[in-house]
C-alpha cells in the first residue's frame, strides 16, 4: 500500500476526504478544515465547504475559529512557563496571588444553599487550579442547585446570562462563593482553566494574553492565535451557529462582526476564549510532540511537557469525569471518555476507540477537535462552525478521528 510524503496512505487521504465530504454535503456542517500531520512529513489539510450556511466564501486553510474548549489544552502553557520558571510551585498555596480565595467555606452537600457550609480542610495550591481540582467547576448534572444558580448569576462561567467581568471584579465574585467540594478531592470542569489566567497575569504583572503572546504565540509564530480578531481579520471568522436541538434548524449564535470575538473581551478567558487556525494550532501540538521544542527553540521544558500530557487524577478525583462522559450522552454525545486528565487537557489511559493509550489534547464545544498522539507522532485538528447543540460536529470529530488511524497503515 503507497504511503505519500506526508505520512499517510494515499487510500486513507482519499477516505478521510470522502467522510468530511459526505458531512458537508449533508447540509449538516456548512464547512471544515482539517489538518492531520505525522512526524516530520508535511501536514496534510484539507479544507470543504462554505464559511456560511447559505453558501458564500469558500473556507480556507487561514479561517479563523472560535476554539471554545480548546482552550484549554494551549492556555495552560502560560503556567508550564512558570513552573519551570520556579515563579510557581505546585504545591504552595495559591493565596499570595488568588488572596480571595483564602479562608474558604465548603458546602455541606452540593445541592445545599450557599450558605450551608463547613470550613475547607486545607488551602486551595496551585496544583490544585492546573489538575482542575480546586474545588469549583462547571457541573451539568447540577443544574438547578443552588450553587450552580450563583455562578451564572455571578458571571463566573462563559457565555452565560451574566457577561464575565474584567479579572480583578470576577475574582471578588468568585471569592463570595463557597467551594462546591475540598480542595483537591474531585475534578471539574471549566472554572479552574479561567483561573488560570488570574492566575499567571497576577504572578506576572502582564494581562494573560500579553503573556501568551510573548512566551507562547510568539516564538511559535501563532500570529492569528489571540482572545479576539483584529477588524481587518474578521472576514476571515465564520458566523458560529447553534443550531435547534429539535428541529436542527440552522441559528447564528454569534456573528463576526460585533461579535463575541471582535474585539478584546473584559475577562481574557483560558477556558475557551482563543481564536486560532489549523496551522497555528499543529505548531503548538507539535511543540508538545517535540518534547517542548520548536525549530531548535525551547519553548517549554520536555519534563513539564511529561507533566501536562500525563494522567494527573487519582481514581477517585476522576469519579466525576467518568460519569459525566458515560452517563450523560445527552450533554456530551459521547465525548470526553478518554479517561485522564493532565493539566489543561484529556489524556487516554485506556483504549476506547482508535486512538492509542496516551493521546492528548481536547474537544470545543463551538465545533472544534485537536489531539496529538505521541505514539504514532500524529497531530490532527478538526475545525468547523457549528456548535454541539445537536450532535452533527461531534459525529464528524467522530469520523475524522476513525479515520485518520486508518490511514496510518504501512
Amino acid at each position: 500500500m503507497s504511503t505519500t510524503s506526508s505520512g499517510f496512505t494515499e487510500a486513507g487521504l482519499r477516505r478521510l476526504h470522502d467522510v468530511l465530504a459526505r458531512h458537508v454535503d449533508s447540509g449538516k456542517i456548512p464547512g471544515v478544515v482539517a489538518l492531520v500531520s505525522r512526524g516530520d512529513g508535511e501536514p496534510y489539510v484539507e479544507t470543504l465547504g462554505t464559511m456560511r450556511h447559505e453558501g458564500g466564501a469558500p473556507m480556507r486553510r487561514d479561517t479563523i475559529f472560535r476554539m471554545a474548549s480548546t482552550s484549554k489544552p494551549v492556555s495552560v502553557s502560560a503556567a508550564m512557563v512558570l513552573l519551570d520558571e520556579c515563579r510557581l510551585r505546585l504545591d504552595d498555596t495559591v493565596e499570595p496571588w488568588l488572596p480571595e480565595l483564602a479562608g474558604r467555606q465548603v458546602l455541606k452537600r452540593i445541592d445545599s444553599q450557599v450558605d450551608d457550609t463547613v470550613p475547607a480542610k486545607r488551602p486551595i495550591t496551585v496544583r490544585d487550579v492546573l489538575t482542575s481540582t480546586f474545588g469549583l467547576g462547571m457541573d451539568m448534572t447540577m443544574i438547578g442547585t443552588p450553587i450552580m444558580a450563583a455562578l451564572f448569576e455571578q458571571g463566573i462561567t462563559p457565555n452565560g446570562p451574566v457577561p464575565m467581568p474584567e479579572p480583578d471584579e470576577w475574582m471578588r465574585r468568585l471569592g463570595t462563593l463557597p467551594l462546591m467540594y475540598q480542595p483537591g478531592e474531585r475534578w471539574q470542569y471549566q472554572i479552574s482553566s479561567d483561573l488560570i489566567g488570574v492566575l499567571v497575569s497576577r504572578v506576572t504583572g502582564q494581562s494573560y494574553d500579553e503573556f501568551l503572546q510573548e512566551r507562547i504565540f510568539g516564538p511559535l509564530g501563532m500570529k492569528d492565535t489571540g482572545f479576539s480578531v483584529p477588524a481587518d481579520q474578521l472576514h476571515r471568522l465564520p458566523p458560529l451557529y447553534a443550531p435547534d436541538p429539535a428541529t436542527g434548524e440552522f441559528q447564528v449564535w454569534d456573528e463576526a462582526e460585533g461579535g463575541r470575538h471582535s474585539a478584546p473581551p473584559a475577562f481574557q478567558g483560558g477556558g475557551g476564549g482563543l481564536n486560532s487556525t489549523a496551522d497555528d494550532y499543529h505548531a503548538y501540538f507539535r511543540m508538545l510532540l517535540n518534547h517542548g521544542v520548536h525549530q531548535d527553540q525551547r519553548i517549554l521544558s520536555k519534563p513539564a511537557v511529561q507533566l501536562m500530557t500525563s494522567n494527573s487524577l487519582t481514581a477517585e478525583q476522576l469519579a466525576a469525569r467518568e460519569t459525566l462522559a458515560r452517563d450523560n450522552v445527552h450533554i456530551s454525545f459521547g465525548q470526553g471518555q478518554q479517561g485522564g486528565w493532565g493539566f489543561g487537557m484529556a489524556v487516554r489511559t485506556y483504549r476506547g476507540d482508535y486512538a492509542p493509550i496516551g493521546q492528548f489534547g481536547w474537544d470545543g464545544g463551538a465545533g472544534t477537535s485537536t489531539y496529538a498522539d505521541p505514539v504514532n507522532q500524529v497531530v490532527g485538528i478538526l475545525l468547523t462552525q457549528v456548535g454541539t447543540t445537536v450532535p452533527s460536529s461531534v459525529q464528524l470529530m467522530n469520523d475524522f478521528w476513525t479515520t485518520l488511524y486508518q490511514a496510518l497503515e504501512d
